[in-house]
């Protein structure tokens, strides 16, 4: 049975109307006016089949087909040959169902809803010294706002306040508040759970991280499964079915009421009801747990997935450089190491510069302003940090600005674990030491791997465009079935068709060069908490937490969603099948029939509902 939407006004009335003539022709059976009864429980009838009716022809008109013709056929069928109490209780059960069956998607749909719901409306912004109360659609990039205890940031952004405490639970499931410091970068979408504290904003709301969040859950409202539309196919069958059975009884019998009681056992059907709310169920599940789908479409390929194809770099890695070894020569130490070639990379701009900056900043170290700096870009940077002249940079640059022989300074590098970057720093002419930074594997990531084996992912493959030495030795002890490696965006299109062999396939990334792989595969998965906004859209689900080890319970629920789905499908319908059999051979009159078909779909419906709860 499908909810028809154009009656949802009305399904107060749908439901009162019949209810309250069912009541009223059996006051009447027990009075002098018992005659009447019939009457009442035809006339109370017709607002619900009417409006079926008129559904059903706005459905052909659209090229659709459901089994709400069989729901007709058997309210038209019992006033036919005078079963208006069947009548009145299948209109009455047909109407009740589709308000359970809203009552069911409104309840899977929850977590997807708090999404939307929670959308900021206003925004406090700092002008010329007051503040002044703005829609969200007039924030704009550079604007200094206040985010009020409660509140929930507008858009994306930095942190100017010292500190803030952010609950981030709706958005990736962490229960725990975390803390951010000055200068770190503020997801939309997350709610002050701590003092207000001001905000810059990167740009307007409706660019930003939530705003992109809610169009994929609306546009995952409003799709459907193709297992919802692989119901709608069969429903032709399970028509022809019903109209076999039910004509058969009436011919073997030649009594109508049997061919009614076969109708209406067959009215709603599971099939039609068990499918949605399953799916919207897991949607709304995997939401809770950081996981946004953007429809049943994606959710159901992510039940059979087979194969996984993976991006390296912010992906499998972090995607950040970060300090991985410090070597101080002699007469330094580490941390005065850090802290001069920190200091005087704090006028630098260059990606390798803001990662030496953080390192002392998270070593605590203090930081002074450097004089007199020349940068070559693409080489290092010089100048006098403390009064003391510095260079910093890769090992032709400072060598040039080396006053004493720099020994091991040719073979150091060789030592480094491929991919890995090591920076140069000299302190008055004399090699003061090197930093290494490389981009890690994730933590966990041979575990992650190793749950996904046993998911039955038959295969799992590393795609990459860095170099081939560099993904050898990312992939070195992960046990992956191929690397492949120097690809262009159109190459890793490539590999994903190539998987399909295998089954079907799921690729993860997080790059714009990734946007056409994850397009092309069965089920593409963006890193959505720093990945590329392309990369987001052309994706068909979206991890809303920098956290790979995600995908693990997203394709757990998708496989639950599918799985109970079916076991719903096939128990109704079983149930249903064996009471149309049970009505045909006389044991069911049409009111006990439509009874029990009523308690199959609340049975199945519930059913589906326990796709909300962990299995």
């Amino acid at each position: 049975m499908s909810a028809p939407q154009s009656d949802v006004p009305i399904r107060p009335f749908l439901i009162g109307f019949p209810a309250a003539g069912l009541a009223l022709g059996f006051v009447l059976r027990a009075t002098a006016w018992n005659q009447w009864s019939d009457l009442v429980w035809a006339v109370a009838t017709l607002p619900a089949l009417l409006a079926l009716l008129v559904e059903i022809v706005r459905r052909l008109r659209r090229g659709e087909f459901g089994l709400d013709i069989v729901a007709a056929l058997s309210m038209t069928s019992a006033l036919a040959v005078g079963e208006e109490l069947a009548a009145v209780v299948v209109a009455l059960m047909y109407s009740g169902g589709q308000y359970l069956e809203d009552f069911a998607e409104g309840h899977a749909r929850r977590e997807m809803t708090a999404l939307l719901s929670r959308a900021p409306r206003t925004a406090m912004r700092h002008r010329d010294g007051q503040f002044e109360e703005i829609g969200v659609d007039l924030i704009v990039s550079g604007d200094r706002l206040l985010i009020r205890q409660g509140e929930i940031v507008p858009a994306d952004g930095t942190l100017a306040s010292p500190l803030a405490v952010l609950d981030q639970s709706a958005l990736t499931g962490e229960s725990l508040p975390v803390q951010r410091t000055a200068g770190e970068a503020l997801m939309s979408g997350a709610t002050n759970a701590g003092e207000a504290f001001d905000f810059i904003a990167a740009r307007p709301a409706a660019l930003s991280t939530y705003a992109g969040i809610v169009r994929l859950v609306e546009a995952a409202q409003r799709s459907k499964a193709p297992m919802v539309r692989l119901a709608d196919r069969y429903a032709l069958f399970f028509l022809v079915a019903t109209l076999v059975i039910a004509g058969g009884a009436w011919a073997w019998t030649r009594d109508p009421v049997r061919m009614v009681a076969v109708l209406v056992v067959a009215t709603p059907c599971p099939l039609i009801l068990a499918v949605p709310v399953a799916i919207v169920a897991g949607l709304s599940r995997a939401a809770r747990h950081g996981i946004l789908v953007k429809g049943g479409k994606a959710l159901e390929a992510m039940a059979r997935i087979r194969s996984l194809v993976v991006d390296k770099t912010g992906t499998l890695t972090d995607g950040e450089a970060r300090v991985v070894a410090i070597r101080a020569a002699e007469g330094f130490a580490d941390d005065e190491v850090i802290r001069i070639a920190a200091s005087l990379d704090q006028a630098s701009k260059h990606v390798i510069a803001r990662a030496l900056v953080a390192e002392a900043q998270r070593r605590h170290l203090a930081l002074t302003v450097p004089a007199e700096m020349v940068e070559t870009p693409g080489e290092g940077i010089r100048g006098t940090v403390q009064g003391r002249r510095a260079a910093v940079g890769g090992i032709s640059y400072v060598r040039a600005q080396l006053t004493q022989t720099g020994r091991g300074l040719e073979h150091v590098q060789a030592q480094d674990s491929p991919g890995a970057v090591v920076v140069w720093l000299a302190v008055d002419g004399q090699l003061a030491g090197h930093i290494v930074l490389a981009d890690e594997l994730r933590a966990g990531i041979a575990a992650l791997l190793a749950r996904l084996r046993a998911l039955d992912i038959e295969r799992i493959v590393l795609a990459t465009g860095d170099r081939r030495d560099v993904a050898d030795a990312v992939a070195a002890g992960l046990g992956l079935d191929a690397v492949r490696a120097e690809l262009t965006p159109d190459q890793k299109v490539m590999v994903v068709l190539s998987e399909r062999k295998a089954g079907l396939v799921m690729m993860v990334g997080d790059g714009v060069n990734d946007a056409p792989a994850l397009a092309a595969a069965d089920v593409g998965v963006a890193m959505g908490a720093k990945g590329a906004a392309a990369s987001a859209e052309a994706a068909d689900a979206v991890l809303l937490v920098d956290s790979l080890d995600r995908i693990v319970p997203a394709i757990e629920i998708a496989r639950r969603a599918r799985f109970i789905a079916l076991e719903s499908v096939f128990a109704g319908i079983g149930l249903s099948t064996l009471g149309m059999i049970a009505a045909a051979f006389g044991y069911l009159t049409p009111v006990e029939g439509a009874l029990l078909q009523e308690a199959i779909d609340v049975a199945v419906i519930l059913n589906a509902l326990r796709v909300l709860r962990g299995g």
